[in-house]
């Protein structure tokens, strides 16, 4: 039985849902701050300890699936537009949507009370901002009110950039690419993973060296012999450290292999098994050379989460594509299809938590109590997700 329908870019149901089971899961650990008494192992590991939680599987299990919709993505755009040229400016665009999304929300968290606008207010109004330019408006012909819209949203977040303060030890600084945050890293790493896929002309052989690539880049990095380029790339180098980018090129393998329809199940199974239990002995193995980290983007850490995120697809696929379970997708449908819009919105509702005084009795967000309170929240934001995209409002970038 082939995994992949013969001949077609059609994105298949496994990919999604495995990106919103991610999704839910990453809302669920992000809501975490807001609980005492919790299992160690469900959060992350400080970056000191070689230790890897629950939470720390999440990212890159997210990165992963970055890389499984490329081959998807990218091979429709061909076929309605074979230009590299236009696809590659494409993919630019929408990596430096991720990285101004990004670049505001991380300095989110600096932002001085000493300001002209409110916290809440600042944050909420580039919430919209971001909204009202990268909203899927219609495309008819008919209708141009949207680019009033976004033109409002362009001005409105410059606006915001230019009566931003934020604080620091030096006094009041403007906005700084510290970090770029969570969406910051995967425009960095979808712009990197993407474009050598656009050129690898879908030839898994430059994939996989790619993944060599940034997998060696990434032990380079950790044993101190890339020190002397740190200061040439002072401002992409979390990303640049090659884990983000090897994670997502695993993901882009796993599905060059799962779309090619001369590939059976089986075949599938047996690349993923080999594959999997390769990558976490590798990962083991060089323990003792920089251990287990998140924090510190160690290779064991990159290599373990690989294996761990070949098995959940294989497993979705399986699930949903072989044995046909797919009727519970539709109520989490949002969470894959809509993935940016549902990410968003507890920022809103941070927003909300700044301007109302009242919290929950810590009684309802300690132990097993707070986490079903989490796992409350998380399907909540997942149902708004699937209004907004029952009323078509929804980010495309």
């Amino acid at each position: 039985m082939n995994i992949a329908l013969s001949g077609t870019t059609q994105r298949q149901i496994s990919i999604d849902a495995f990106r919103a089971i991610t999704l839910i899961l990453m809302i669920f650990v992000n809501d975490h701050w807001t609980l005492v008494n919790i299992p160690s192992w469900l959060e992350h590991a400080d970056a000191n300890k070689d230790a890897m939680g629950f939470a720390d599987v999440i990212f890159p299990a997210f990165l992963f699936i970055v890389g499984l919709s490329i081959p998807f993505a990218i091979q429709s755009r061909l076929k309605k537009q074979p230009s590299v040229f236009k696809i590659e400016l494409h993919i630019i665009s929408r990596a430096l949507a991720l990285l101004i999304i990004g670049f505001f929300y991380v300095n989110m968290g600096n932002y001085s009370h000493e300001a002209v606008l409110p916290a809440p207010l600042w944050k909420a109004l580039a919430t919209i901002a971001f909204f009202l330019i990268w909203l899927d408006y219609p495309n008819d012909g008919k209708h141009n009110y949207w680019k009033v819209l976004r033109v409002i949203g362009i001005v409105l977040l410059v606006i915001l950039a230019f009566l931003y303060k934020g604080t620091s030890a030096d006094g009041p600084v403007w906005m700084q690419t510290k970090w770029w945050g969570i969406l910051g890293l995967i425009g960095w790493t979808y712009l990197i993973v993407s474009s050598v896929y656009l050129l690898s002309r879908n030839k898994l052989w430059v994939m996989v060296i790619a993944f060599l690539f940034f997998v060696l880049f990434n032990a380079a990095t950790q044993l101190g012999w890339l020190d002397m380029l740190k200061g040439v790339s002072k401002y992409i180098w979390i990303v640049g450290d090659g884990s983000m980018p090897a994670l997502a090129a695993a993901g882009v393998i796993s599905s060059m292999l799962y779309r090619n329809p001369s590939v059976s199940y089986q075949k599938f199974w047996i690349f993923t098994l080999f594959s999997s239990i390769a990558l976490i002995a590798f990962g083991f193995a060089t323990r003792p050379l920089w251990g287990i980290s998140k924090i510190r983007a160690t290779p064991s850490w990159v290599t373990i989460c690989i294996g761990i995120s070949l098995v959940a697809f294989a497993v979705m696929i399986y699930l949903t594509e072989i044995k046909g379970y797919k009727r519970w997708y539709n109520y989490v449908k949002a969470a894959g299809s809509i993935t940016l819009t549902c990410y968003l919105l507890p920022y809103l509702h941070n927003v909300f938590l700044e301007l109302v005084p009242y919290r929950l009795p810590v009684e309802l967000r300690t132990g097993i109590i707070g986490l079903l309170k989490s796992m409350a929240f998380t399907l909540c934001i997942v149902f708004i997700g699937n209004l907004l995209e029952k009323w078509r409002i929804r980010l495309k970038l």
